[in-house]
């Protein structure tokens, strides 16, 4: 079953959005996305739903992360009857929501028989991967409710140590070891440079079809207590491999390898080539997804949708 717009309950029983918000350790897996053969954070919450509801189930994501990037603020939406919806509190007097969101730990912590495959063709999701996902909360969507197009912005996180005493084994793998120290006044002036609406073309790898513009609303280095430096980023929307292109360009700049006015030359160039670093995924997580109030919802996703054609 395929529901293109977005739906509520309804009292006769027809079809509604559920919203549903999960974390995940991104480090077992091939990115967000579904892909065959691989595995990806997709094709296990949507193998799971499989199980629970007896049919494939198709989700759609707030942003996507790539390859060994983490989430704490995940959101997602998928689409239900009214009737497979009451008949996940099987009977109880349950809210479905908390019980699809335990229900759904259990699945994806033990073995699971793979949807249209042989039985006895078995995967274990349990071993390294028992916890690498979380399902904070599900429950039915606002009027409107689109988890990619409603959204407002996006926030992202990633973690640098770049001196010998702040390299903590216990964090190294959400922690960017960096080969020299950064001077974090120099990265500012630089991201400073690169705020605002623009085409990102020369820190994104184009998709087909899809626009390269976004609005860059916060980017920050700062050290902390510890001696941390934290990367803070939003922007109404990233495109793909941005925050790591713009995070790689800028230690450069923070090395000294780089002038401050770098990041928004290469801006200005319009041009993705051999100089636009990557940095590495492990630190970078997706911490937050911001949506207006409920009444802004389908405005919101009408315009993001505009936009984004």
């Amino acid at each position: 079953m395929t529901i293109e717009r977005p739906a509520v309950p309804e009292m006769d029983g027809g079809p509604f959005r559920v919203r549903m918000d999960l974390a995940y350790d991104g480090a077992p897996f091939s990115g967000w996305a579904a892909q065959p053969g691989l595995l990806t954070v997709q094709g296990m919450v949507e193998d799971a739903l499989a199980v629970l509801l007896r049919r494939p189930v198709r989700l759609t994501v707030a942003g996507r992360t790539d390859a060994g990037v983490h989430a704490r603020g995940q959101v997602v939406h998928f689409d239900l009857t009214r009737a497979e919806w009451d008949a996940l509190a099987r009977g109880r007097d349950l809210d479905p929501g908390v019980s699809l969101r335990r229900r759904l730990h259990g699945v994806l912590n033990k073995e699971l028989t793979a949807p249209g495959r042989r039985e006895g063709r078995q995967r274990r999701v349990v071993d390294a991967l028992g916890g690498a996902i979380e399902i904070r909360s599900a429950a039915p969507a606002p009027d409107g409710f689109d988890a990619r197009f409603s959204a407002l912005w996006r926030r992202y996180s990633y973690r640098i140590a770049d001196l010998p005493e702040t390299r903590d084994p216990l964090s190294r793998h959400t922690t960017l070891w960096y080969k020299a120290p950064l001077d974090t006044d120099r990265m500012n002036e630089a991201a400073e440079g690169v705020l605002g609406i623009r085409d990102f073309l020369s820190y994104c790898k184009p998709r087909t079809g899809s626009t390269t513009i976004r609005e860059l609303q916060e980017f920050s280095f700062a050290r902390g207590s510890d001696g941390i430096i934290a990367t803070h980023i939003q922007a109404d929307a990233f495109c793909h491999n941005m925050v790591r292109s713009l995070v790689g360009g800028s230690l450069l700049v923070g090395a000294g390898e780089r002038r401050p006015q770098w990041l928004a030359e290469r801006l200005a160039a319009m041009i993705r080539d051999s100089k636009s670093i990557l940095a590495p995924p492990h630190p970078l997580v997706l911490e937050e997804v911001r949506y207006p109030a409920d009444a802004g919802l389908q405005d919101r996703a009408d315009l993001t949708r505009a936009h984004r054609g």
